[in-house]
């Protein structure tokens, strides 16, 4: 019992040489190994609300059905392909101001909220077909 054993004794190198914990980014992990997670490619493609825009929608009593989501999602895509930011959408008699880096849809409007209306701090404009 005399004698003890330190961790040096035991592991020589494992003092003089103490170990580098790195930490790697999710983002850096993914391009590391070319896939992305399901939450990243789920929340890539789906439109959100903001709760003004939700509150705007149902006080105007605008209903946004399976297609016209569609249609919202491909121009997000078109408006972050261009590199846009904050995006004006036109569509179906209504307008919508969407941040696009955050797929989110800021507010909304039907046709007659629209008219006289100035549109401020978007820097693109999307015209969506019917």
């Amino acid at each position: 019992m005399a004698d003890r054993i330190t961790v040096g004794q035991l592991y020589p190198n494992a003092i003089a040489q103490p170990a580098v914990v790195k930490r790697i980014d999710p983002g850096a992990r993914r391009q590391m190994d070319g896939a992305r997670s399901f939450q990243d490619v789920l929340r890539d493609n789906l439109v959100h609300f903001s709760h003004h825009a939700e509150t705007r929608l149902r006080q105007r009593g605008i209903e946004l059905g399976p297609e016209q989501l569609a249609k919202i999602r491909s121009a997000i895509d078109k408006a972050a392909a261009k590199g846009a930011k904050e995006s004006l959408l036109l569509m179906d008699n209504m307008a919508m101001i969407v941040n696009v880096s955050n797929r989110t849809v800021v507010t909304a409007m039907d046709g007659s909220s629209m008219r006289e209306h100035v549109f401020t701090q978007i820097d693109s404009a999307v015209i969506v077909g019917s």
